[in-house]
């Protein structure tokens, strides 16, 4: 089991940058894909992005150019920086992992943090 505990979210002006972090622990970090996920009022849950346990990193479409992931094997931290950010952007972020790709991709994975909230203002 991985735990997941996300932080860095708050309000920021439409253009501006937010830098997440999903804190994770528990069981080897390195036998399990992980992702940030959105999901926004009246929306489904969408995938911003994901790394699976090779390091290979994928973005969805919408944000490809304006977010990257990085995983800091170090301090165990998935974090996500998001810039030129737009009212639409207006979301909860969750973290989340599962030792299979696919699980994660389709957003059935296994592990879920509890959410930090970005609030994007004009």
């Amino acid at each position: 089991q991985v735990q997941l505990v996300e932080s860095g979210g708050g309000s920021v002006q439409a253009g501006g940058s937010l830098s997440l972090s999903c804190a994770v622990s528990g069981d080897s970090a390195s036998s399990y894909a992980m992702g940030w996920f959105r999901q926004r009022q009246d929306h489904a849950r969408e995938r911003s992005g994901s790394i699976n346990k090779w390091g290979t990193i994928t973005y969805a479409p919408s944000m490809s150019r304006r977010c990257t992931i990085t995983w800091d094997n170090a301090k165990k931290n998935l974090d996500l920086q998001m810039n030129n950010l737009k009212l639409e952007d207006t979301a909860m972020y969750y973290c989340a992992a599962d030792t299979d790709l696919w699980n994660l991709v389709g957003g059935r994975a296994n592990y879920w943090g509890q959410g930090t909230q970005v609030t994007v203002s004009s």
